[in-house]
């Protein structure tokens, strides 16, 4: 069973650490000054709604999608979920597949094929096999929750969009790099590559001066 530890803490050894480690994440590291992820513990069922709704989406126009969710439907659990029609959940923003997609998750969860309680006991691989077994599930949701629900702190989204930009900066690098090229440079980040993912996502909102002669 993995251990449990707490995030924040978790977080300032992986950020000292990763400063240690690779001067071109420092940069990213020290131009992101004290801002840091969000350590509340997220409800799984809930963790796993995000997911769905940010799909393709902005942050901001998923945030937007899931505040009308809450809205609609107060005390998101999959019974409450199911009592709201097809209908209306299309009408805050979720398209027809996202809709299907929740539909098959309430249903997974209410009759026990995914038990929500025991996903914090397993290792890393189980969560997600557990997690992609859910329609419209795949490695970069599951991933999303091993990080932000779970608290992971080895997980590394070579999948994710705002990653490879990050890496690309990082890296320095003229085109976006290739994912043998993510991992290779990632391995001086482990055993904290979700700490360090969430700086590459930091470094795409950053200026270009901060990159500059980055490439060590």
């Amino acid at each position: 069973m993995p251990a449990t530890i707490d995030p924040a803490r978790q977080f300032e050894r992986a950020r000292r650490a990763l400063m240690r480690s690779d001067p071109r994440l420092a940069r990213v590291i020290r131009a992101s000054g004290a801002r840091r992820p969000s350590f509340q513990v997220r409800e799984p069922f809930r963790a796993l709604v995000g997911a769905v709704v940010s799909q393709q989406l902005s942050t901001r126009a998923a945030d937007t999608i899931q505040q009308r969710l809450e809205a609609l439907v107060p005390t998101l659990s999959p019974t409450a979920l199911d009592t709201v029609p097809d209908g209306a959940l299309r009408t805050i923003g979720l398209s027809g597949q996202k809709v299907s997609y929740l539909r098959d998750l309430a249903a997974r969860v209410t009759d026990g094929r995914l038990d929500l309680d025991h996903l914090s006991t397993l290792d890393d691989a189980a969560v997600t096999d557990a997690i992609v077994a859910v329609r419209g599930f795949g490695v970069w949701s599951a991933q999303m929750f091993l990080i932000f629900a779970l608290h992971r702190p080895d997980i590394f989204p070579t999948g994710d969009l705002g990653i490879v930009k990050g890496c690309q900066r990082v890296l320095g690098m003229k085109s976006r790099p290739a994912v043998r090229t993510m991992v290779r440079a990632a391995a001086r980040w482990a055993p904290y590559r979700s700490t360090a993912s969430w700086y590459l996502w930091r470094a795409t909102e950053l200026p270009e001066s901060v990159f500059t002669d980055i490439a060590l």
